[in-house]
C-alpha cells in the first residue's frame, strides 16, 4: 500500500499554517453544533478530530475535514425526531455510521457516481440550505422566541413579532456581523471569525448581560483533553440511518467539490475514492470523540491554502492546534453567547448565494431551472433528509432525460468506399440498404428514443438496416429489447437487421443460443482496428444479399 506521506515532508510553512485554520475553526465548529441542535462542544470535537485524523488520508492534500453547515444542518434535522435526552448520543452514532458508509462508499468505488448529480441540483440544494440557516438563526440572533414548523415560518413569526426581541441579544449578534464582514474583506480574514466571538463575548462580560444566551446554557462544557468514548447503541433506529446516508451523500459531493477547487500543488490528480475513505475516517474519529459530522469543508480549505499550506501536514497540525485551544481555554468556551454563533453561520450562509452561478444556471434552458427551483424549495419545505431524496432521484431523472434529448442518429452513404453522413429517412423503401449511426446513449430512456427514430420498414420490401454500433462495450436488456422488435419488423417484410462494428464484449452477451430463444435474427460485424471496415463489410455482404435476390 503507498505511503500517503510518500514526498510529504511538514515543514514550518505547514505548523504556521495551522494556526489560523484552528483560529477559524473553533467558532465554525462551534457554530455546527449550534445548527444541528446540540451542545456547540459536539463541533469543537469534531473539527479537532476530523482534521487530525481525516487529514492523514486525504488525496486532496491541502483538503481540510472538519464541520460543515450543510451536514450538521442534516443532522439536526434528523435529531429533531429523537427524544432531547438522546439526541447527543444519537449524533454521535450518527456520525459513526456516516463514517463508515463514506468507507463502504471508497471501498465500492462509487466516487464516479458523484458527477450524477448535476450542477443545478446541487446549487439549489445548497442554497435552500442557507436559506434555513439564515431564517433558522434569526430567532437565536436576535434572542426572540419563535413558532413555526420550517425555518421560513420561525423567521416569519419573530419579524410578525418585533416585541420578542431582546435588544441585547440583537446588539451582540449585530456587532459580530459587522466584525465579520469588515475584517472577513481583507487580510484581517483569517482571524475575523476569533474577532466576532471575543469582541461580543468581552461586551457581555462587562455590561453584565446575563439576558444573553450562552453556550454553557446549551449544556456542559467537559474540561481536559477529549478522551474516546464507545457508541451508546440503543439509540439506533431508521430514522438515524436514513439521517446519516443522507449526511454521506451529502459530505461526498461536497467533498468532489473541494478536490475541484483546491488542487494539488504537485500537479498530481486526486482520488475521489480516496478521499471518501479519508473523509469516513474523520468522521468516525469524531463519532467517537463524541464529535459530530465532518466532510471537507471549502471554506476551511480556502484558509489552508490562502495561509501557505504546503503538504496535508497543515491539517493535521490544525487538529492538534484546536485541541490545544480546547484544553487551555475550556472556560471561555462557556461564556460564548449564542448569538455571536449564530451570527458566524448567517454572514457564512449569505456568502453561499453566488448571484452569477445564478444567473448562469438561470440562463441554461428550463431543465436547468426547473432542477434549481424544485430543490431549493424542497430544502425549504422538507426534512433535510428528504431534500437529499429529492435531490438526487432528480439529479438521476434529469441525467435520463437528457440522455434521451441528446441522441442523434444519421444515415451513413458508402461514396468512394467512404462513409458520409445523410438525414435519416422516416420509411424505408423496397430494396433500400441504410446504414445508421447513433451519437449519445442506449440505455434505458436513450433506447427508447433510438426505437422512435428508427425508419419504419412498414409497407417496404426486403430493405436492410446496418446498425454501427462502434465504441459500445456494454448493452442493456431494453436495447436488446428495442433491436428485437425492429429486427421481427424487418423481418415481416423480408428485410435484415446488421450490426456492424460489434465489441466482443458485447457479441459475448449477445450469444446465438440467446438470440434464437427469442427468434431474433440479427447479422454480426466485429469491430476491428480500421475505423469503418466491418461496416463497409456489412455492407458489401448486404448488396451480396440484394443481388442474390435479383436487386439492382
Amino acid at each position: 500500500m503507498r505511503n500517503p506521506f510518500a514526498g510529504q515532508r511538514m515543514t514550518k510553512a505547514d505548523i504556521g499554517a495551522g494556526v489560523p485554520g484552528a483560529i477559524a475553526g473553533v467558532p465554525d465548529g462551534m457554530a455546527a453544533g449550534l445548527l444541528a441542535g446540540v451542545n456547540p462542544v459536539h463541533g469543537l470535537y469534531a473539527s479537532m478530530a476530523g482534521r487530525f485524523f481525516g487529514g492523514f488520508g486525504t488525496s486532496t492534500k491541502l483538503m481540510v475535514v472538519t464541520t460543515t453547515s450543510a451536514s450538521a444542518l442534516a443532522a439536526g434535522s434528523t435529531l429533531t425526531e429523537i427524544a432531547p435526552e438522546d439526541r447527543s448520543a444519537a449524533l454521535v452514532l450518527l456520525t459513526l455510521v456516516a463514517g463508515i458508509a463514506m468507507i463502504a462508499a471508497a471501498v465500492l468505488r462509487l466516487g464516479r457516481y458523484t458527477r450524477f448529480v448535476s450542477h443545478s441540483v446541487m446549487t439549489g440544494f445548497l442554497l435552500g440550505i442557507a436559506a434555513n440557516i439564515v431564517f433558522g438563526q434569526l430567532p437565536v440572533l436576535l434572542g426572540a422566541p419563535s413558532e413555526g414548523a420550517v425555518a421560513a415560518l420561525k423567521a416569519l413569526h419573530v419579524l410578525l413579532h418585533p416585541g420578542g426581541i431582546d435588544w441585547r441579544s440583537a446588539v451582540v449578534g449585530l456587532t459580530a456581523i459587522v466584525l465579520l464582514v469588515a475584517l472577513g474583506r481583507g487580510r484581517l480574514r483569517s482571524v475575523a471569525s476569533l474577532a466576532a466571538l471575543v469582541v461580543p463575548t468581552a461586551i457581555v462580560l462587562i455590561f453584565g448581560w446575563d439576558e444573553v444566551a450562552t453556550v454553557a446554557e446549551a449544556g456542559e462544557i467537559p474540561t481536559g483533553v477529549p478522551l474516546p468514548h464507545l457508541p451508546q447503541l440503543s439509540v439506533f433506529s431508521p430514522t438515524l440511518l436514513a439521517g446519516a446516508l443522507a449526511v454521506t451523500v451529502i459530505v461526498l459531493v461536497q467533498g468532489a467539490g473541494v478536490a475541484e477547487s483546491a488542487p494539488n500543488p504537485d500537479g498530481r490528480r486526486s482520488g475521489v475514492d480516496r478521499d471518501f475513505c479519508a473523509q469516513g475516517i474523520g468522521n468516525i474519529a469524531a463519532g467517537l470523540f463524541r464529535g459530530m459530522p465532518v466532510g471537507g469543508s471549502l471554506g476551511q480549505t480556502a484558509i489552508n491554502v490562502t495561509s501557505g499550506a504546503r503538504t496535508r501536514w497543515a491539517a493535521v497540525w490544525s487538529g492538534l492546534w484546536i485541541l490545544v485551544i480546547l484544553v487551555a481555554l475550556t472556560g471561555l468556551v462557556g461564556k460564548v453567547p449564542m448569538p455571536t454563533l449564530a451570527a458566524i453561520l448567517v454572514v457564512a450562509a449569505a456568502g453561499a448565494f453566488d448571484i452569477d452561478r445564478l444567473v448562469a444556471i438561470w440562463g441554461s434552458g428550463t431543465i436547468s431551472r426547473t432542477a434549481l427551483a424544485v430543490t431549493f424549495v424542497a430544502t425549504l419545505l422538507l426534512p433535510v433528509t428528504a431534500a437529499v431524496g429529492v435531490g438526487v432521484g432528480l439529479s438521476l431523472l434529469l441525467q435520463l432525460n437528457q440522455e434521451a434529448m441528446d441522441l442523434k442518429v444519421v444515415r451513413l452513404r458508402v461514396e468512394d468506399g467512404r462513409l458520409v453522413e445523410d438525414t435519416l429517412p422516416r420509411h424505408l423503401s423496397d430494396d433500400e440498404i441504410v446504414i445508421m449511426d447513433v451519437y449519445g446513449s442506449l440505455f434505458y430512456a436513450g433506447a427508447r428514443t433510438l426505437q422512435t427514430r428508427l425508419p419504419d420498414p412498414g409497407g417496404a420490401r426486403e430493405p436492410i438496416v446496418i446498425l454501427r454500433l462502434r465504441g459500445r462495450t456494454s448493452v442493456s436488456a431494453t436495447f436488446l429489447h428495442v433491436l428485437a422488435d425492429y429486427a421481427h419488423r424487418l423481418d415481416a417484410v423480408g428485410g435484415r437487421l446488421y450490426l456492424s462494428g460489434v465489441d466482443p464484449r458485447v457479441r459475448a452477451v449477445w450469444t446465438d443460443e440467446l438470440l434464437a430463444g427469442q427468434g431474433i435474427a440479427i447479422e454480426f460485424f466485429p469491430a476491428t482496428h480500421t475505423l469503418g471496415e466491418s461496416t463497409l463489410a456489412a455492407y458489401a455482404e448486404a448488396e451480396i444479399r440484394s443481388h442474390g435476390h435479383g436487386r439492382d
